[in-house]
């Protein structure tokens, strides 16, 4: 039997930012060029409009636009997933549907955050917003941001559904998450840059980054460690990736400072973000030039 747990959204996601222009409009091309980087690099799945993606303050035209761009970019190289997410049932539903109908091959549904429904509420929004296409589903627990955590009487519910098939876990425990993902069956996916190593140790399918926008070849070497049983090896080049991962994720603004490095590194023409977000400061971009440099990435 192979070793290699299954992978219906991947191995290796980058959530990807949205490029903006400094006047705040999406750009296109830019995400385009990104797009194309990423999968050249080792993406096999690209998530458009999760939160990297500054996915509340994007509207859902923009999101289509973007859909339709990124897809147009990479073909069928990589696995399309657009996050379905909004504290709105009928929102999130209307952007599951203009996912679909722009070419996407999954969706992402966070739980609703800041109305903090019940776990009975948390179900009957993801079914609702599940049964409003045919695409594959993951679900995405990330009680830190969002207020309210996946049970697992309702992962254990949701598992019964037959497109529902994936976990992105950012909860921080590995260990609950492991249990979970025996008990139902679901795929798991690493939400969380600095435990990538311990959730693939764990058996999780993949994991969803925002370091791999600078990283994407070494996190496909540790995949390709990993599925070959050189786990020291994999150990070692996760361990060489941590002040990079601290540079990026550190402050808790992964999406800004993923948007710095790929300005800095050319990629992107604007590190521009909309508010609440705001940029950072001329010590902070120095630091992460710094941090850059020293992984020979820049």
């Amino acid at each position: 039997m192979s070793n290699i747990p299954p992978r219906r959204f991947g191995s290796l996601a980058a959530a990807m930012i949205t490029p903006m222009t400094d006047t705040g409009e999406i750009d296109l091309p830019s995400a385009q060029r990104l797009a194309i980087k990423l999968v050249d690099e080792g993406c096999d799945t690209i998530l458009l409009s999760g939160t990297t993606g500054e996915s509340p303050t994007t509207h859902q035209p923009e999101k289509n636009d973007l859909t339709d761009a990124v897809r147009e970019a990479v073909g069928d190289r990589a696995f399309i997933l657009c996050g379905a997410c909004s504290n709105d049932t009928a929102h999130a539903v209307r952007i599951g549907e203009g996912a679909q109908e722009h070419g996407a091959d999954g969706i992402l549904i966070v739980s609703p955050y800041y109305n903090r429904p019940s776990q009975e509420g948390l179900r009957a929004h993801v079914r609702a917003v599940t049964d409003a296409t045919d695409l594959p589903v993951m679900l995405y627990d990330i009680p830190g941001r969002t207020g309210i955590a996946f049970s697992d009487a309702t992962l254990d519910i949701l598992a019964q559904h037959p497109r529902i098939l994936g976990v992105k876990d950012a909860t921080g425990d590995v260990e609950t998450g492991v249990e979970r993902m025996h008990r139902t069956g679901l795929e798991y996916y690493s939400g969380d840059d600095g435990l990538n190593f311990a959730w693939m140790t764990g058996g999780a399918s993949g994991f969803i980054s925002v370091v791999t926008h600078v990283a994407s070849a070494q996190y496909r070497r540790m995949i390709e460690l990993l599925d070959t049983d050189q786990v020291w090896e994999a150990r070692e080049l996760s361990y060489s990736l941590r002040p990079l991962v601290h540079a990026i994720m550190g402050g808790g603004q992964g999406a800004v400072m993923a948007k710095y490095a790929l300005w800095l590194q050319g990629v992107i023409d604007s590190p521009a973000v909309r508010l609440p977000m705001v940029g950072i400061s001329d010590d902070e971009v120095s630091a992460l030039r710094r941090a850059l440099h020293t992984a020979g990435l820049l």
